[in-house]
């Protein structure tokens, strides 16, 4: 399969994103926010169904797609990191450090409330000037950089939906009756 140049791909993108008319607040914060209430509905789901059915819960925190993957609690704590730390980056400021503990139903959804705290916390100026700022990461042992919106479009957002998708996978996959608009939310709010 041939793949895009990725340092000529992270060059390019700069000047697509350089009219925003939408916000880097607006397009990171509130979009982290709306995703980790969808989760954290999915969880109330997921835990229900486990006590209906006599299922002990870590059968579902512990569950994984494929042996090689993360279980449901890798999942919803690595959401948690790529929100905390992009939002950070975004702001150009230190994210918090959460350690990976949470074994049940209910410090999964602390982990969550905790995060959201902290997105929160951060400014709309903070994020809003971000959107030129330089971001080097060490991607799989190689320096890249990105500007703000960059960063947020093609790293933060995607590793965040990466991780907000599998962890619905993961319930789905394991009998819990959950479509396509529990995973999407509530519209209009």
């Amino acid at each position: 399969m041939r793949h895009a140049n990725q340092a000529g791909l992270q060059r390019d993108l700069p000047a697509r994103f350089s009219n925003m008319s939408l916000s880097m607040y607006q397009a990171s914060v509130p979009v982290f926010l709306r995703g980790f209430n969808n989760l954290s509905v999915l969880l109330d789901q997921a835990a229900e169904y486990a006590k209906s059915r006599q299922i002990h819960p870590s059968v579902l925190i512990e569950a994984r797609l494929f042996p090689d993957m993360f279980p449901l609690a890798r999942q919803v704590q690595s959401a948690s990191d790529a929100a905390k730390i992009g939002t950070a980056r975004l702001a150009g400021i230190k994210a918090p450090s959460f350690e990976d503990i949470e074994v049940s139903f209910e410090e999964l959804q602390s982990r969550i409330a905790r995060t959201v705290e902290f997105l929160e916390s951060v400014s709309v100026e903070e994020i809003n000037r971000s959107d030129e700022r330089e971001i080097v990461m060490n991607l799989r042992g190689a320096e890249t950089r990105f500007t703000g919106a960059s960063y947020l479009f093609t790293f933060s957002l995607p590793n965040f939906f990466f991780h907000l998708t599998t962890a619905y996978d993961i319930l789905r996959h394991n009998g819990v009756p959950l479509g396509k608009l529990d995973y999407l939310g509530r519209f209009g709010d």
